[in-house]
């Protein structure tokens, strides 16, 4: 069973943006299992900001044109549940790739953050900043860079992202029913 908390991400809304759509502030999250929006993280040092590389930016920014509200969302307009979209849509497309395993949930994704960053040699201060992680040694506390906003922005555009982004004319996340399994991006593959 995989854990069910890590909801933050799901709770982007446009407003969330700023520096052009290189900046996105988490400061929400969708409950455990209720799909509705709180405005509470689950821990003090999920509050953060994380900046993008001038590519995602670009990408999230087209993704959002026009939308109001949380980006991510059901066909009703209900955020999805974090287990639901785990279940109904990752899992599957793992379990065909034949990549499915203990910890190759979303999880993975924050792995993978921290192994590019770390592997680009990205300010650490930074990479704990993005990665949401507490100080925990007294340079890390006294260490401010994470303030110095266009220092931030340049690590992002200089670190990259490591994965090639998929074409701009697909969801970003799917819509999934409860009893389909493929979606249109599979079709249409």
């Amino acid at each position: 069973m995989r854990t069910r908390t890590k909801t933050g991400r799901l709770a982007v809304e446009g407003r969330h943006f700023a520096n052009e759509g290189r900046t996105i502030t988490v400061e929400q999250q969708i409950q455990k299992d209720a799909p509705q929006v709180v405005k509470y993280l689950k821990t003090a040092a999920a509050k953060r900001e994380v900046d993008l590389h001038p590519d995602i930016a670009e990408y999230l920014q087209h993704y959002a044109a026009g939308k109001t509200g949380l980006l991510f969302h059901t066909a009703n307009g209900t955020p999805h549940l974090y287990g639901n979209l785990e279940d109904r849509w990752l899992t599957p497309r793992l379990i065909n790739l034949g990549v499915d395993e203990k910890g190759m949930g979303f999880h993975a994704f924050r792995r993978f953050r921290k192994t590019w960053l770390r592997g680009t040699r990205c300010l650490e201060d930074l990479n704990n900043f993005w990665m949401a992680h507490k100080p925990h040694t007294m340079s890390e506390v006294y260490s401010h860079l994470h303030e110095e906003v266009e220092m931030r922005l340049d690590e992002a555009a200089r670190v990259g992202y490591g994965f090639v982004l998929p074409a701009t004319e697909l969801s970003v996340v799917p819509i999934v029913p409860k009893m389909h399994q493929s979606s249109a991006a599979e079709k249409a593959a």
